[in-house]
Order: C-alpha cells, then structure tokens, then sequence
C-alpha cells in the first residue's frame, strides 16, 4: 500500500494521532476510495501494517526517515511491513533467493506458503496472500512487471541501511552479525555497496558506527529515544 502510505504520510501532520489518521482515511476520504467500507478497511490494513501511530516506535522512526529520503521510501516503507506482517517474512528467501533478471512466479510464493503454513489456508486464500505479497516486493523494487514479475534491485540508501541495521539492533543482535540480518538482506547490496552506504550513513548523523576487525559497535541516538536504546539491554 505504498501510494497510499506516501499520500496520506504527505497530507496528514507529523504530529497527527492515530484517530487524526482515521478522520482523513473514512471521514475526509483523503485516499479516494468509492464506498465507506473501503475506506474502513483501507484504515484498518494501513494501521495493521505500519501502526500510524507515534507512540509506536517503527513508525515514529520511519517517518522521521521519510522525511529526508524521497528515494528511499520503497524500501522503508516494506522494512515496516516486513516487521508487522508475519506471511510476508515467509517469502523473503523465495524472492531473494532469485538472481536479478530471473522470473519469480506468484506460484513460487505460493509454494512457499504451502509449505511452511501447511494446510492453515485453503488454495484461494493461500493464492491471494501470494499476490499481494508478490505485489508487495514489487514495490519495495525487488521485482518488476505487471504480470511476468522479474527479479530487479531496489534502491538502497544511507537512510535504508541505517533502519535496517536499527531493525536488527532492536530485535536483539548486536556486533558484526548486525550486518547480515535479513533486515540488511532486505537491501539487497554488496558487502562493498553495503560498507559505503553505512560510512555514508554515519556522515549523515543517522547512526555510530565503529568497526576495528571483527569488532563492531553502534548506536542511533538520533533515532532511538534513551527509554527505547535502555530496552534493548534488558
């Protein structure tokens, strides 16, 4: 839901509170959807995905990017989604596993569902989740086309590669395996494209970043609030 994150992330104040975000979806109809139904399902799958609320810290900090990074926006906006939407994470390997230019199959997606959900979805259902995860990749920028979806690279960022290693810090890994999360494979860069982006990062403030070896250390004091960096050394 790509456009209609940027739409309303453009129309509605950074300050705004998860009922502000309510009133412009269904009230307002700041999306333009035909019937109030579609609007109250638009706000619950926008609020299911990225939480539209402040108070919630993936979103804070994606907005905070968002307003600096225009080209990054794909990629932060599925980061987000990717953390909230665990039946899109079954797919990562079926996407990344694919070599750029290479075909990838709503039915790949939909293998991989079936065999790690089993029998929890009927066919239909199982298929329509392919979709819209397949259309979910496409518009992070890892794959491209309408209807024959091929494998692309998306754009990566100093702001992408500095919530990617945030989401990883924050999820409990720290040192050098900070670099190889699925949240930096999510990125989709060289180790050399990778190095650039983080010392790029680090210039622009986004985040510390030491390494002497195999040691490395960082932190987001620009990004994570004191209460926030203290919770992820309980």
């Amino acid at each position: 839901m790509l456009k209609e994150l940027t739409e309303l992330l453009r129309s509605v104040s950074t300050s705004a509170s998860p009922d502000d975000f309510k009133r412009a979806i269904i009230d307002e109809n700041l999306l333009g959807k035909k019937t109030v139904a579609t609007r109250k399902l638009t706000n619950q799958r926008l609020s299911e995905l990225y939480a539209l609320d402040n108070r919630v810290p993936i979103f804070r900090i994606l907005r905070q990017l968002w307003n600096i990074d225009h080209s990054g926006r794909p990629l932060l906006a599925f980061m987000v989604a990717y953390a909230r939407d665990p039946l899109l994470r079954l797919t990562l390997d079926a996407v990344l596993g694919v070599r750029p230019g290479s075909m990838v199959l709503t039915a790949n997606l939909d293998a991989c569902f079936a065999d790690r959900v089993g029998n929890r979805f009927n066919p239909s259902t199982r298929s329509a989740i392919a979709r819209n995860a397949a259309s979910s990749w496409t518009q992070s920028g890892h794959l491209k086309g309408r209807v024959k979806k091929l494998r692309s690279k998306p754009v990566g960022t100093p702001a992408c590669v500095a919530f990617a290693m945030l989401l990883g810090y924050t999820s409990g890994t720290h040192g050098r395996a900070i670099l190889s999360t699925d949240w930096i494979r999510i990125l989709d860069l060289t180790y050399s494209e990778l190095m650039a982006l983080v010392e790029a990062a680090k210039r622009q403030g986004l985040i510390e970043f030491k390494q002497l070896g195999d040691v490395v250390e960082v932190g987001f004091p620009q990004l994570l609030l004191p209460s926030e960096e203290a919770l992820c050394h309980v």
